[in-house]
C-alpha cells in the first residue's frame, strides 16, 4: 500500500507560481502512476495532471495545459506539480493520489494523500 503525503501549498497572488511536492513510502511506488486532484468549495474533485510510471505519459486537465507541469522523481520518490501563472479559480485543495494511467488517458485512482491548500488571490 502507497501513503502519500502533500506540501508546498499556500498563498500566492494571481500570476504568481507554486510547486506542490507528493512523497511517497512503499516498494510499489515507483509502479504506480501519480495523480493531481484539486476541489474547490461546493465543487466536485477533478483530475489535474497524471503522470505515468515512466516519462512517456502525462495527461492534464484542459485549463492548466501550458501552465502547470508534472514530474517524477522515482529515485525520491516524490512527484512534483509545478504550477505557474496561477489564477484565482485554481484556488482549492490539492490532493496527490497513486492509481493506474491507461494508454487510452484514462485514470484510476487508488490511494489519497491528505490535500494541500492552494489559494490564489486576485
Amino acid at each position: 500500500q502507497v501513503q502519500l503525503v502533500e506540501s508546498g501549498g499556500g498563498l500566492v497572488q494571481a500570476g504568481g507560481s507554486l510547486r506542490l511536492s507528493c512523497a511517497g513510502s512503499g516498494s510499489t511506488f515507483s509502479r504506480r502512476a501519480i495523480a493531481w486532484y484539486r476541489q474547490a468549495p461546493g465543487k466536485q474533485r477533478e483530475l489535474v495532471a497524471a503522470h505515468g510510471t515512466s516519462g512517456f505519459k502525462m495527461i492534464y486537465l484542459d485549463s492548466v495545459k501550458g501552465r502547470f507541469t508534472i514530474s517524477r522523481d522515482n529515485a525520491e520518490n516524490t512527484v512534483y506539480l509545478q504550477m505557474n501563472s496561477l489564477k484565482p479559480e485554481d484556488t482549492a485543495v490539492y490532493f496527490c493520489n497513486a492509481g493506474t494511467l491507461f494508454v487510452s488517458g484514462a485514470y484510476s485512482a487508488g490511494a489519497w494523500g491528505q490535500g494541500t491548500q492552494v489559494t490564489v488571490s486576485s
